[in-house]
């Protein structure tokens, strides 16, 4: 049995993982969800809402698993589970990256968003006067995110993401990792060909920041946790 710790990315929820998660149930492995910060089944003030709390919060959930176990990270989960692995190395058997940002020492997720030259998200957000948070239209969501889900899990989806407001901090913190911990274990990618958040051209680009030791294509937009769960799962399996 292997233990899969789940981290869901940016406006999203533990929530995200629940067409994904039973497949790895079936197949005799336990599973945790996280609920970062500030998601809904985690409510807190946006002041709280920082890259350190969730970075805390996954070191937690690592701390109570007994043994090693497999830390999974979809979009902006990829650089809180980065730093989690370098805080608590020996608690990681394999990291892997679902359309995840695998950034460098001393980059930021919105850094590299600046620069991904197919990014069609982050020109849509509207972000706060004082820049403490953005949203995004259901418009953008539809046409930026979800155009390859079914309708049905669109509407769940828009149920919890909705005129939710994102904390931008997260976005900005300069992630933090070493050779000596991070850079030492084994990560595996799963690429999204058709995402308009993280293009495939900034996924290739960061592909060449660290060793990955297996690297897979899903022909699927920025949640392949909606439109293709099942075969994602098989790819963690």
């Amino acid at each position: 049995m292997t233990h899969y710790i789940l981290v869901h990315g940016a406006w999203e929820g533990a929530w995200s993982w629940n067409e994904t998660r039973p497949t790895l149930e079936q197949n005799g492995h336990k599973v945790t969800a996280v609920a970062l910060p500030g998601s809904p089944e985690n409510e807190q003030s946006l002041s709280q809402v920082t890259m350190n709390s969730y970075v805390q919060t996954v070191v937690d959930a690592l701390n109570q698993a007994e043994g090693q176990v497999k830390l999974v990270g979809h979009s902006l989960a990829g650089a809180i589970i980065s730093q989690a692995a370098e805080q608590v190395p020996d608690k990681i058997e394999k990291l892997y990256y679902v359309a995840a940002f695998l950034l460098e020492n001393g980059d930021s997720i919105l850094e590299a968003m600046q620069r991904d030259p197919d990014g069609e998200f982050l020109p849509e957000l509207t972000f706060a006067e004082d820049q403490s948070y953005a949203t995004a239209s259901e418009t953008t969501w539809r046409s930026k995110a979800f155009h390859d889900v079914t309708e049905k899990d669109i509407q769940s989806a828009l149920s919890y993401i909705k005129d939710l407001p994102q904390a931008t901090e997260p976005f900005v913190s300069k992630v933090a990792v070493t050779d000596e911990n991070f850079g030492r274990l084994p990560k595996v990618y799963i690429r999204t060909s058709l995402d308009k958040m993280v293009s495939p051209t900034l996924q290739d680009e960061m592909l060449g920041n660290w060793k990955v030791e297996h690297i897979h294509t899903l022909e699927a937009g920025h949640f392949p946790t909606l439109s293709l769960p099942k075969q994602l799962a098989e790819l963690l399996l």
